[in-house]
């Protein structure tokens, strides 16, 4: 499936910005060991009717990005009519996200119950995209809306997100 060169380039630049070191352990003996948590899988977890109630095909499934898995996280993404929605889970923290040049205009946000950090990423597609990161036991879970940029008169990146989130939110670990 095509996906917007825009959101791309947008999933491109959230991955590779956070793509640092795996996680590791050292051991008593000096030995290092890399401990990959065990990720939830948004492309396995979340059914067809929930990706149709927020407005995408569930036959537009697109793992990874543009179809390439990136070490460390878990991501799968799909099409609507007028915008794109993409999940995302990482071991990374919140603060990560915070702390990553190019994240800009956060603030607090409550989705179906539950509390996430709000923000934009800088550059030309900033008002056509909107992420939520949501922390979690294994790290974050990521939503992400990103509005079609050859469409005009759009809903706010971040009110579709907020109203996607509703049957979303629910499902994600915690």
């Amino acid at each position: 499936m095509k996906r917007a060169g825009t959101a791309l380039l947008v999933a491109g630049l959230a991955v590779a910005g956070l793509a640092g070191c795996e996680s590791e352990q050292t051991s008593s003996k000096g030995a290092t060991t890399t401990a990959a948590p065990a990720l939830w899988n948004p492309c396995t977890e979340i059914s067809d009717d929930v990706l149709r109630s927020a407005g995408v095909d569930p036959g537009t499934e697109e793992k990874g990005v543009a179809g390439v898995p990136q070490s460390g996280w878990e991501i799968c993404g799909w099409e609507g009519q007028t915008y794109s929605l993409t999940i995302y889970t990482t071991d990374k923290s919140v603060a990560d996200f915070e702390q990553k040049p190019g994240n800009v205009d956060f603030r607090d946000v409550t989705i179906a119950g539950r509390s996430g950090r709000e923000f934009r990423v800088a550059g030309a597609s900033k008002e056509l995209d909107c992420d939520v990161v949501f922390p979690a036991a294994q790290g974050v879970v990521q939503l992400q809306v990103l509005n079609r940029a050859s469409l005009d008169n759009l809903t706010d990146p971040c009110t579709t997100l907020a109203r996607v989130g509703e049957n979303l939110v629910p499902i994600f670990p915690r």
